[in-house]
């Protein structure tokens, strides 16, 4: 029997105590939370979601004074970003403090840390005295999980209970920041605060450092992730007639084809004298967004590559979205999910 789905925080916050595993909703994505001062618990995560000990978590916290108590320096560029964001999609990567357990860290000697926008685990945090280690709540590689019931139709044999705080109102994973003790700020990972808001906040340019194939620096970074079981291949309608398009090559493979706005697809098919593909066998449409709002995409993303596998595609064909705002984020888990389909 698995995990049950439901909203008592109290039985949430006695579980978490006890070194148990708990499934969160935050407004990013569904989290699989343990007590984060508790290396024995912290452990259960990387068992839970078959996940490698060098990629470290990010410790989930209530407020900025519990996450100072976890770093050895908090400089100025750390607290006006704490205090223009939180709480919100923001991660920040700061000297660990000695009371933060190395696995949580992957011995790395910073610490992630962030303060979620969601009533419902912030009522959690505010029940219980350490900060949660929650990294996303689906095996280690797969498309992150937006709902509560993501996470039980994976995860539910292996945790506890899962929060259900219904479906996640962004959708992508936190932005994840470095900062150093010169106030030089990085991004070490795209998400769901655009980089636009972090320069005007700043009142200068960051530095990005976005993929690293071994010992990542924070979760996020490595070359594949976020991966359906299909095959991800890029493809731009641009300057493509319709008879070269993939679903117009002739195999036995069920093909998908995900456009980023329903908008942009009509438009292209009236250019090609086409009313429309959605009957095309074999081949299945998807749409991130109905009018290319990136927002939209963003919180339809996971989902859309979670239905690929439910609906059997063996292959899937994507365009981009634009490179601004949150177009950004969603290309990085584009291009890492398609990573094993790379031609």
């Amino acid at each position: 029997m698995g995990a049950a789905l439901g909203i008592d925080l109290t039985l949430a916050a006695d579980l978490l105590s006890q070194g148990k595993l708990v499934a969160i909703p935050t407004e990013t994505v569904y989290g699989l939370a343990a007590n984060g001062l508790n290396p024995d618990a912290v452990a259960g995560i990387f068992s839970a979601k078959n996940r490698p000990t060098f990629d470290p978590l990010i410790l989930h916290v209530g407020s900025i004074e519990q996450a100072k108590s976890l770093c050895s320096d908090w400089p100025s560029a750390a607290d006006t970003l704490a205090k223009t964001f939180w709480p919100g999609p923001l991660t920040l990567v700061l000297p660990k403090a000695d009371l933060v357990p190395p696995l949580v860290t992957a011995d790395n000697p910073t610490v992630a840390v962030r303060m979620p926008n969601n009533a419902m685990t912030l009522a959690l945090l505010s029940k219980i005295p350490f900060p949660l280690a929650a990294p996303s709540a689906n095996p280690f590689g797969y498309v992150s999980p937006t709902n509560a019931q993501h996470v039980a139709d994976q995860l539910g044999e292996r945790i506890d209970y899962i929060l259900d705080g219904g479906r996640c109102a962004i959708g992508i994973e936190s932005t994840i920041v470095s900062v150093t003790m010169d106030n030089t700020v990085t991004v070490l990972r795209l998400g769901g605060l655009d980089l636009e808001s972090i320069t005007e906040a700043l009142g200068k340019p960051v530095n990005e450092v976005l993929s690293m194939h071994s010992s990542p620096q924070a979760p996020g970074q490595l070359d594949q992730h976020y991966s359906p079981g299909s095959t991800m291949i890029a493809w731009s309608p641009e300057n493509t007639d319709i008879h070269n398009a993939p679903w117009a090559l002739q195999t036995t493979e069920k093909i998908g084809m995900m456009w980023f706005s329903q908008q942009r697809a009509q438009q292209w098919l009236s250019a090609q004298n086409v009313e429309a593909v959605e009957n095309t066998p074999g081949v299945k449409h998807y749409y991130l967004s109905g009018d290319g709002s990136d927002k939209e995409a963003a919180m339809n993303l996971f989902g859309t590559l979670r239905q690929f596998d439910k609906d059997g595609c063996t292959r899937v064909y994507f365009e981009w979205a634009s490179e601004s705002g949150l177009g950004r984020a969603i290309n990085d888990r584009l291009t890492r999910a398609s990573a094993k389909g790379t031609h």
